[in-house]
This record gives structure tokens, sequence and C-alpha cells, in this order.
């Protein structure tokens, strides 16, 4: 999932690792969750299989990693998991933040399909990625999909804003029109819902 820049609203560097850890923390509460058996199961993302959502997640970690680290694009089709998905999760997930935490790393620009953009609009992706493809996995492994609730309700509009300023039809975008849910759905499920999820 990629995102045109300009839509994300800054904020400082201690809310932003702030935001990062919370993402972290619940896609890896889902990532705990997910069984052994589960792995070739579907997800609401049709063209993968739980283990491929989890290979997504992680490759997108370590994409992130390179670009902030000065290298270019990652193989996505290789397999980033191995035998612990989750501990490749956290491990990834470890690297690069302690790359957004160096100093001035969230002011410095890094490459983008978008041109360059500061580490913040980078670590703010990644938040909106763990929380939308968290969801995604729970929802196909038979989990809660509340998914810390203020976080998720922080990143609805970015779809919204990002519909409205992309020029031509929302099939131009990386994700499916808005769906209809509840007005008093869970947050995530409304996350979910903006990002084209259908959650009924």
């Amino acid at each position: 999932m990629s995102y045109p820049p300009g839509i994300i609203a800054g904020m400082d560097d201690v809310e932003g690792l702030t935001r990062f850890d919370r993402a972290v923390v619940a896609a890896a509460a889902v990532f705990d969750g997910v069984k052994v058996e589960q792995w070739g199961d579907p997800t609401p993302c049709t063209e993968w299989t739980v283990r491929d959502l989890m290979n997504h997640l992680v490759g997108g970690t370590r994409q992130f990693i390179s670009l902030m680290s000065g290298g270019g694009p990652l193989d996505r089709s290789l397999d980033y998991l191995g035998p612990d998905p989750a501990g490749s999760f956290r491990d990834a997930a470890a690297e690069l933040r302690a790359i957004f935490a160096a100093d001035g790393a969230l002011e410095r620009l890094a490459p983008t399909p978008f041109g360059p953009q500061p580490g913040q609009f980078l670590a703010e992706m990644r938040v909106t990625e763990m929380m939308t493809h968290g969801w995604d996995l729970a929802r196909a492994t038979g989990q809660s999909t509340d998914l810390d609730p203020e976080l998720a309700e922080s990143l609805i509009d970015n779809f919204r804003r990002m519909r409205a300023r992309t020029d031509g039809p929302s099939t131009n975008l990386p994700f499916d029109e808005e769906q209809p849910v509840a007005d008093d759905a869970p947050a995530a499920d409304r996350l979910a819902a903006a990002a084209g999820r259908r959650v009924s």
C-alpha cells in the first residue's frame, strides 16, 4: 500500500515515534494470535493468504529499513518470515524504529515512489499499513478487530483525504471505495471500511 505525499499531517518526533510504537504493539498482538494451520487461509486482501499478508507486512518494513538507510527497493516476492513470523515482525519493526529514532531521521529525506519524503512521512505510512493490515489479519484469523481505538480513529480521515486529493477515479488508488459501516462500529472497523474493506 502506498500513499500520495501531502496527505499526512505533520507532527513532532515524539508523537510520531509513539504512534509507530502503538501500531507495532497492535499488529504484533495479532501476529501472536495466528496459528500455523491458518497460514494458508484467505484474507480480506483477496490476492493474499494469511502467510502472504504477514510476509507483506514484514517485507514492507524491511523495505523501509532499506529506504531509510540509503538502499533501494527490495524484492517483495522473497520470504521475509522464516519459521517465526511474529518474531520476524518484531525484529524488523525494532530495527526500523531504531532508524527512525536516530537524531534527525524523521526530518531527513528518503526516496519513495512519490519522490523524496521526510522520515516522518514514512513512519506514518507504516502506522497506517500496520493498523489496516493488522485488521485484515485479525479478521482472517478470527481475532478481535478492535485494534487501538484512538490510533485507528486518527487514521480514518487519511483515506478520505487521499480520495479527495487524487485526480481521476478511485480505481487509481491502491485501495477500494469506502464501504458502509455502522457509526457505532469500533474505530478499527470504521478504518477498515474507509480503506475499502467490507466489515459486515
